[in-house]
């Protein structure tokens, strides 16, 4: 098995790509530390042992690694591809529960329903080819609001891509959108 690796906007994360493997097949999944991938992932808990190792997030068809500043890639990097290549050829499951997917409630209004079909179309797509996702939190009294995550998390590009892209988009299709706004786990 190959393990592709890519750069992502954000320096202190980057994507592992296990070629041929699915490893979250819906959903995503993130954790901050040890403690939140203890009870819930087994390999994002293997990944933690690696020291360095700040944050993980693990998408379709890929894991996404963020260091601490302290940590250099070249130091890490081996171990961590090591780890994913022995997790997939054990056959274990990435998760031990199944992730739930984000959908569209029927309590949704018509504007909310349009703007998480926006984002599911035309943005998680891209933010997934740079490592990461985008959750939609909530939309009120014009301001639309949500959360990034994986390499979007903390990335110096986020307030740009928030607000050149995403904003401009949410405002073209659905004249109600006043502004994009970024809300942080607690």
């Amino acid at each position: 098995m190959f393990i592709q690796t890519e750069e992502t906007p954000n320096p202190a994360t980057l994507k592992f790509i296990p070629d041929g493997q699915i490893v979250l097949a819906q959903g995503t999944a993130e954790f901050k530390n040890q403690k939140s991938a203890a009870t819930k992932s087994p390999l994002a808990l293997q990944l933690f042992e690696v020291s360095g190792v700040e944050a993980i997030f693990l998408g379709r068809d890929f894991i996404t690694i963020t260091k601490s500043d302290k940590t250099e890639w070249s130091k890490i990097k081996a171990d961590i591809q090591a780890i994913i290549m022995d997790f997939f050829v054990s056959n274990k499951p990435v998760m031990y529960d199944a992730v739930s997917e984000e959908v569209s409630s029927d309590e949704d209004s018509e504007i909310v329903k349009q703007i998480k079909e926006l984002i599911e179309v035309k943005v998680r797509p891209a933010v997934a080819m740079d490592g990461g996702d985008i959750i939609f939190h909530s939309f009120e009294d014009g301001i639309v609001r949500l959360q990034l995550k994986g390499s979007c998390s903390g990335c110096p590009s986020s307030t740009i891509t928030l607000k050149n892209g995403i904003e401009n988009m949410l405002k073209h299709y659905i004249p109600e959108v006043e502004s994009v706004e970024q809300i942080f786990e607690d």
